[in-house]
């Protein structure tokens, strides 16, 4: 009787126990997954804010070149924002499936600064724009012919570890002129340096950074958040922050061909095939630096080349389509992984499909797009500084020996040397020869690749 009541009590504790065990698990379990949501939820605001800023000061660059209004501006940036939410989601979906931010590309902003320049004074401003919308379309295309076939695995061979290094070391000196004038407050209309811009937009800089490497749990994860959010609030305390004028429209779809129909012209079309060499290796940049900073492996498959080169084929169509300046994945993305740790596809994709959500609402962009573009410039800066440590790991891979040092050496020089050449110098010049030289990031990637193959060492 006593081993049958002592096994009765012992039945019935352990009954007490494994219901006590699992409502504590089911708790437990239930915290664990309201934290992931809260994960999540700051993830995409912080995806959001990082698509915004590497949307919205290219096109205030573009606008300034072109010399568009001041409505016409906030428009770009509207059909800015509406192309590179569908151009990432996309990607992320169909394409690499990595969480890329594409973004303007810089590569296409030196081909628009260079016909820019080629045309002023000459009242062709508005056809120069329809000449690149072409541009766009050919590129396009052929990148979707040389993914959809699988041609392009055939030449990834030429994007070395050297390579791959040359590209994103060019590509950080190519837009850290951009970023710097827009941190020192000079623009189209302002050539002198905006003191108190500059002091604010260094301070951010600096925020980001020391947060970045000093900071722990929820301050290191979002530096770039709190940065970001903090320089808006000085700058909107200060009255520097300008939103532009009350729009019509509640709701308002972008406007397709805003700059006309795409219009021929036989350099542009030339020059388009030699621009998706920088295109792909662009593509092939990006995703080996967030393999490298998701996976810590700087390597590339064969099958997110091919997704991602034709769904960036498919991009530039759409960004033609919508007169933007041609997207592409940005490997600046890395840095910004590495900063905050977002690395999480669900919480990218949610972003992606905000912005484009946001993009249709002009009175909402009305202040999306008063985020100073001094503040967008600082906190890019900051991701570029661990872009230029991806490039440098990308280098390390190989030897560096005199053949190395050389190839690298002379693409880097050229590269940089023809960015700080003056505007006008190539104007005598025909047009696909200022087209392609004109491109420092193209002249230093195409030098590297042809020395690489040229150069051949002995086995």
């Amino acid at each position: 009787m006593f081993w049958k009541g002592s096994n009765c009590v012992c039945r019935t504790l352990l009954f007490y126990a494994y219901n006590i065990f699992f409502i504590r698990k089911l708790e437990g379990m239930k915290n664990l997954d309201n934290q992931h949501n809260q994960n999540h939820i700051m993830g995409t605001l912080q995806w959001f804010i990082f698509l915004l800023a590497n949307s919205i000061a290219l096109p205030i660059v573009v606008g300034g070149l072109f010399h568009l209004t001041t409505e016409e501006i906030f428009y770009l940036m509207q059909r800015t924002f509406f192309v590179v939410g569908i151009s990432s989601f996309l990607q992320g979906w169909l394409g690499h499936r990595l969480p890329i931010a594409d973004g303007p590309a810089g590569s296409w902003v030196g081909v628009f600064t260079v016909l820019a320049y080629a045309t002023a004074g000459q009242d062709q401003l508005h056809s120069t724009l329809q000449i690149l919308e072409l541009g766009m379309i050919i590129s396009g295309v052929i990148l979707i012919g040389l993914g959809v076939t699988g041609f392009i695995g055939r030449i990834l061979f030429l994007f070395t570890p050297l390579v791959t290094g040359t590209f994103l070391l060019l590509l950080c000196l190519q837009l850290s002129g951009v970023f710097l004038k827009g941190m020192l407050g000079i623009t189209a209309t302002a050539s002198q340096i905006d003191g108190f811009t500059a002091i604010i937009a260094f301070s951010i800089f600096l925020f980001v950074v020391i947060l970045s490497n000093f900071g722990k749990g929820f301050v290191k994860s979002y530096a770039v958040l709190i940065g970001l959010i903090s320089g808006w609030i000085l700058f909107l305390i200060a009255g520097k922050v300008t939103i532009p004028s009350q729009v019509t429209h509640f709701v308002q779809l972008p406007q397709i061909f805003a700059w006309g129909l795409p219009k021929w012209n036989t350099g542009m079309a030339v020059s388009s095939f030699v621009m998706v060499c920088i295109l792909v290796s662009n593509t092939v940049a990006a995703i080996i630096a967030i393999n490298q900073a998701t996976i810590q492996k700087a390597t590339i498959e064969q099958k997110q080349l091919k997704d991602g080169t034709w769904v960036g084929g498919i991009s530039h169509i759409i960004s033609s389509i919508f007169s933007t300046v041609g997207v592409v994945p940005l490997p600046a993305t890395a840095g910004f992984i590495r900063l905050t740790k977002q690395k999480y596809i669900r919480s990218f994709l949610l972003a992606c499909m905000l912005l484009v959500v946001m993009s249709l609402f002009p009175s909402i962009i009305r202040y999306l797009a008063s985020l100073p573009p001094a503040v967008a410039s600082a906190v890019l800066m900051a991701s570029f500084v661990q872009l230029i440590g991806i490039g440098l790991n990308n280098i390390k891979q190989v030897e560096l020996n005199e053949r190395n040092v050389t190839i690298l050496g002379v693409a880097v020089l050229f590269g940089s040397g023809v960015m700080f050449l003056p505007s006008g110098a190539l104007q005598s010049l025909p047009s696909v020869i200022q087209y392609i030289f004109g491109n420092g990031l193209f002249v230093g990637t195409v030098v590297s690749i042809l020395l690489e193959q040229i150069w051949r060492t002995e086995k």
